[in-house]
């Protein structure tokens, strides 16, 4: 198996290859060109633009232009290797005007060399990260990255408070979103299990913009402005709420997405302590809806998480086996909804951190989230009867 697993359909802005609408464009030339010269020109550009219509339609049933926005990874670390990296430098070396990055921590050199190769160019780079676990930790053995970035002119700001600056999330040109669970770093890039999603969409970009702007500008935590009646769009046909933490009040958003399921519910959870959150899903288990769930074996035993609650009401749920982490943060809601981004699943993400949230309501994003979660499930482990200590 490859280590990372990638699903998109290619725009230029992402290095992509040649645009679906293109590539209808070059086709109905190529055949205006390819009927015989003694038919009239007027019959050729009718038969040619039915051919085009049937191709058009034959594209859009199979889902190919909701595609053409979005860009999947998923992690592997067996064995690793530098995929997502490779992606975000590709898109470091091609932006033209602004790298805006929100980072929890980062040790990569070649992320760091190509910022500073784009800071050269003139590309207008700030990277907001946590004060702890990004600039402190900067000075440890294997790090030295921000320093890099400073030396060369990159303004770096922090947090500067007890709790984190958690947000994994960039912004290209303002054109482009990168999100997930992903932090940049070594573990997170090849070690642990994540995901990360491009976003090609002005609309989204001017959304997180907005949210950099103000952490840039000192605003941190709950005292944070909220926007979320703003928060909205509609890309491709595709409808997409951005959720900011603590701001936004996630938890309050998410449950009635969970409430409404009328099938199934999967998720991916590195950390899952939120008693609300927990609480709705065992309803709907118990309302006949098919609920699975992965969680990060360190620290699911404890009596905060919410794993031996369902394990002990008989929902099938299990511990995963990578022994660095399974890192990811996802929640996929009928076959349609999925729920991403840096948000743990906890009162800590959801009322002190500064976390990113995305909703996309996309059943071909679905699918490969479900694929994700397939491959991750028939890994992981059955949780121990004798730990879980049921009454």
């Amino acid at each position: 198996m490859n280590s990372i697993k990638q699903s998109s359909s290619k725009n230029s802005k992402l290095k992509f290859k040649k645009s679906i609408p293109q590539r209808i464009i070059d086709f109905g030339k190529i055949t205006l060109k390819a009927f015989p010269n003694f038919l009239s020109t007027q019959y050729r550009r009718t038969i040619s633009a039915l051919l085009m219509a049937s191709l058009i339609c034959g594209l859009a049933g199979c889902g190919l232009f909701q595609k053409s926005w979005w860009q999947i990874q998923f992690t592997n670390p067996t064995p690793p290797n530098n995929t997502i990296v490779a992606e975000l430098v590709t898109n470091i070396n091609s932006s033209k005007s602004s790298i805006h990055i929100a980072a929890f921590e980062f040790n990569l050199d070649s992320i760091a060399e190509a910022l500073i190769a784009a800071k050269k160019r003139g590309v207008d780079i700030k990277w907001v990260t946590d004060d702890e676990y990004g600039l402190a930790e900067d000075k440890d053995p294997g790090h030295g990255q921000f320093a890099q970035l400073k030396r060369a002119g990159i303004p770096v700001k922090a947090d500067d408070r007890p709790d984190l600056m958690h947000n994994k999330f960039i912004i290209f040109d303002n054109r482009v979103v990168w999100t997930g669970s992903t932090n940049l770093t070594i573990n997170g890039t090849q070690r642990n299990n994540n995901n990360a999603i491009f976003l090609n969409s002005p609309e989204l970009a001017v959304i997180f913009e907005q949210e950099f702007a103000e952490m840039w500008a000192g605003q941190f935590g709950p005292s944070s402005p909220s926007t979320v009646d703003l928060q909205q769009v509609t890309v491709n046909g595709t409808s997409v709420q951005v959720l900011f933490a603590p701001e936004d009040k996630v938890s309050s958003k998410l449950l009635p997405l969970i409430n409404n399921a009328k099938s199934s519910i999967r998720f991916m959870a590195f950390s899952f302590t939120h008693e609300q959150l927990g609480a709705a899903m065992l309803n709907r288990a118990k309302a006949g809806v098919d609920v699975q769930g992965i969680f990060e074996k360190n620290g699911s035993e404890t009596e905060y998480s919410e794993l031996p609650k369902f394990y002990c009401a008989g929902m099938p749920v299990r511990q995963d086996s990578n022994p660095s982490a399974f890192h990811h943060k996802v929640i996929v809601i009928d076959n349609n909804t999925v729920i991403t981004g840096s948000y743990n699943f906890s009162n800590n993400a959801d009322r002190r951190n500064d976390e990113n949230v995305v909703i996309l309501n996309n059943g071909e994003i679905a699918k490969e989230y479900l694929s994700e979660f397939n491959t991750r499930w028939a890994e992981s482990r059955q949780p121990a009867q004798s730990r879980m200590k049921c009454r």
